[in-house]
């Protein structure tokens, strides 16, 4: 049985005002506060987990959100909402288009969509979009990874649908990866499931793993196949 997405880990240099941050912004609550972790709900199932770590952001994220809107009235609203919460205007090179492209208070960058009529249902976040190099080949991954059904494929864009929640897709970038991803992906199995199981078959399908952590980790730290990092869970 396939593993299933589970969190969208964000690192940040404070994670409580990050965390409230993404909760104001969503209108969704905070399910954990802890002093390693804060988690912000998103979906049944899925949730913001916002970690501390000491590095500064350098580079463009290359996981991002993008926000639904279910009118034009409802987007400019939203775009109002986060930039009273701190949020301000990126300029990533693009010209004319009918979505806004922001960053949150730590800079990281996230996009309030126009309406679509796909994302009708998703709730707050609409996509979590992954820059890659080779959308099938990462879209072949993480449908295996996660259980979810690809429902487009072209050679510059591929989606994932979920049943509810934000969809996961992959926009083709000549950008390579710089650094370590500030923003990755959590996948876990069931309760009744082998995480160890669950990592070899992973690995089977080209990710390797680069870290299984102290002995007191519950989970493990592999690259997919394009070296995007991404965590197993403890079965759950």
């Amino acid at each position: 049985m396939a593993t299933r997405l589970n969190n969208v880990v964000v690192d940040a240099a404070d994670p409580v005002a990050l965390g409230r941050f993404w909760s104001e912004l969503l209108g969704t609550r905070v399910v954990g506060e802890y002093p390693d972790e804060v988690d912000v709900f998103v979906s049944d199932g899925l949730e913001l987990a916002f970690v501390p770590v000491p590095e500064p952001k350098v580079t463009k994220n290359r996981l991002h959100l993008d926000l639904a809107s279910s009118s034009p009235e409802e987007q400019a609203a939203t775009v109002d909402r986060a930039r009273a919460l701190g949020a301000r205007p990126v300029d990533l090179g693009q010209r004319g288009v009918p979505w806004v492209v922001l960053a949150d208070v730590e800079g990281n960058e996230f996009c309030v969509l126009e309406p679509r009529p796909e994302y009708r249902g998703t709730g707050p976040v609409a996509a979590i979009v992954v820059d890659v190099a080779d959308t099938g080949v990462e879209a072949d991954f993480w449908a295996e990874a996660t259980g979810l059904t690809i429902v487009n494929r072209t050679a510059e864009f591929a989606s994932l649908r979920r049943e509810s929640g934000p969809w996961l897709e992959f926009l083709h970038s000549d950008d390579p990866k710089r650094a370590k991803n500030r923003v990755h992906l959590d996948v876990a199995p069931a309760v009744h499931d082998d995480q160890a199981v669950e990592v070899a078959r992973l690995v089977a399908l080209g990710a390797k793993v680069i870290d299984t952590g102290p002995t007191d980790w519950t989970h493990v730290v592999l690259l997919d196949p394009e070296g995007q990092e991404f965590c197993v869970l403890s079965p759950r």
